[in-house]
């Protein structure tokens, strides 16, 4: 039996981010994944993946729509399924092997298999069970299921089947107007399937700002994507490889059937604590099987922490990274803090989209007054330049002490531009901060700049 300060279960994002922190903060530290390789959902069948065949796409798109213009004449580009996706398994083996070897460098050990807890301090994983003053719960999520909905892996598939698929299926219905949903049918567009996207609420990406969702489901329309809003899903059957999907239309209760060689299921998440023994611990659970915790991240059971997809909070790799640094900074007796006020979210479609802090609807129901600063892409010399005119970047300042609030991006490099706002939302900016700091020209950045300056006396370029 061997004997740890921490024992975290899962590494995830959240777990080997934990795990690290702790081993640099003194802690005798091991993680427990039982995945033949490390970094969970995220890097294995999640996040690392979809960007790899989300790039690749892009790429052809350049090339199918930008080359001949850009004066790059020659052969047109096919698509090799298969290399594309080799590449985006040797993304993946990278990415796990990077973890692997930062365990070493940090004498983390990493215990193989599945993990429970047959009682506070200890954890089990096969036969073996090992001793430990602080357990951190890191297990992440699983896909939600649909009723009447059956997942194959194969004609009905979840994140993970899609980005394995035996071929580029013809036709593609989407269940979820969501960030994975509308991502992977973006993917597929490219490669020249028709998507169908099925949402049961009446705009795509829920929470998102209303402005940038209609701008953005206008975006993904133009780019062959069809949806049918407003439609809660019956069902599904497969016959002779062809799976078809049975809907009924909100506002009338009408029913209606489509068929496609494939369908992902891309509703959400739910917590993945399944096998823990949470239940025989006595660990509180939410409503939706969130994991209870206080501000430490501790649950109601000494000594038992809980970080991450399995807890309250938007299911974020970079959100439980935060989280796994945090309680590894509490465990070591230090006083650390995460600002949910300034998370970032990001969809990696092109264009991309990204998100922080309050949105004009939250804003509105709050009663607070606030101000708004737009400038598009257009008036952006590089995005012109990069075919990457479309979209806009919209900065919201309170309007009395024209504090950053919040910002939303659509266009150009979204997911990396949106970071200067966090920045400066952390340091309790306003936005004429961001307009008198110079930013280099040609760049997109510029355009977060005349946002800025737009909250005031207006942008220079639009």
């Amino acid at each position: 039996m061997a004997s740890y300060d921490v024992i975290i279960i899962g590494s995830g994002p959240g777990g080997y981010v934990s795990a690290i922190r702790c081993a640099q903060l003194g802690l005798k530290t091991a993680c427990v994944e039982g995945r033949e390789t490390l970094g969970g959902t995220c890097l294995n069948v999640g996040c690392i993946p979809s960007k790899a065949l989300l790039h690749a796409t892009e790429m052809l798109h350049e090339a199918q729509h930008n080359f001949a213009e850009m004066g790059l004449k020659g052969k047109a580009q096919s698509v090799d399924w298969k290399q594309m996706l080799a590449y985006k398994d040797k993304t993946i083996t990278q990415n796990t092997g990077g973890i692997e070897f930062l365990f070493k460098k940090n004498k983390v050990d990493w215990l193989k298999g599945w993990g429970s807890i047959p009682e506070a301090g200890k954890v089990k994983v096969g036969d073996e069970v090992h001793e430990a003053k602080h357990i951190v719960i890191a297990t992440g999520s699983e896909s939600s299921s649909l009723p009447g909905v059956e997942v194959d892996e194969k004609t009905v598939v979840t994140s993970t089947g899609a980005l394995e698929l035996g071929k580029i299926p013809k036709s593609l219905v989407v269940i979820g107007a969501g960030v994975i949903g509308l991502e992977l049918g973006s993917v597929y567009a490219r490669l020249g399937s028709e998507v169908t996207v099925v949402e049961y609420l009446d705009a795509i990406t829920p929470g998102q700002d209303g402005e940038v969702a209609k701008v953005f489901q206008r975006t993904l329309k133009k780019q062959g994507l069809k949806f049918i809003m407003g439609a809660a899903v019956q069902g599904t059957t497969v016959k002779n490889n062809k799976a078809t999907v049975t809907y009924k239309l909100r506002k009338d209760d009408s029913e209606a059937t489509l068929t496609a060689d494939t369908v992902l299921v891309a509703t959400g998440r739910k917590p993945y604590t399944d096998g823990l023994g949470l239940a025989e611990l006595g660990v509180e659970l939410s409503d939706r099987g969130q994991i209870k915790t206080d501000a430490h991240y501790a649950t109601n059971i000494k000594g038992i922490y809980a970080i991450g997809d399995a807890i309250a909070g938007p299911m974020l790799a970079h959100k439980a990274e935060d989280e796994g640094m945090a309680v590894a900074e509490g465990i070591a007796g230090q006083k650390p803090h995460v600002n949910y006020g300034v998370i970032p979210g990001v969809i990696y479609t092109h264009p991309e989209v990204s998100s922080v802090g309050e949105t004009e609807e939250s804003l509105k129901e709050q009663g607070r007054a606030y101000k708004v600063g737009k400038f598009s892409f257009m008036g952006n010399a590089r995005a012109k330049a990069n075919f990457s005119g479309d979209g806009f970047v919209k900065l919201l300042a309170d309007k009395a002490t024209d504090r950053i609030l919040g910002a939303h991006i659509i266009g150009p490099m979204a997911g990396d531009l949106i970071h200067e706002i966090c920045v400066a939302m952390e340091f309790g900016a306003a936005a004429e901060d961001i307009a008198r700091t110079c930013h280099a020209h040609p760049t997109y950045s510029e355009a977060v700049r005349e946002a800025a300056l737009a909250c005031g006396d207006g942008a220079i370029h639009m």
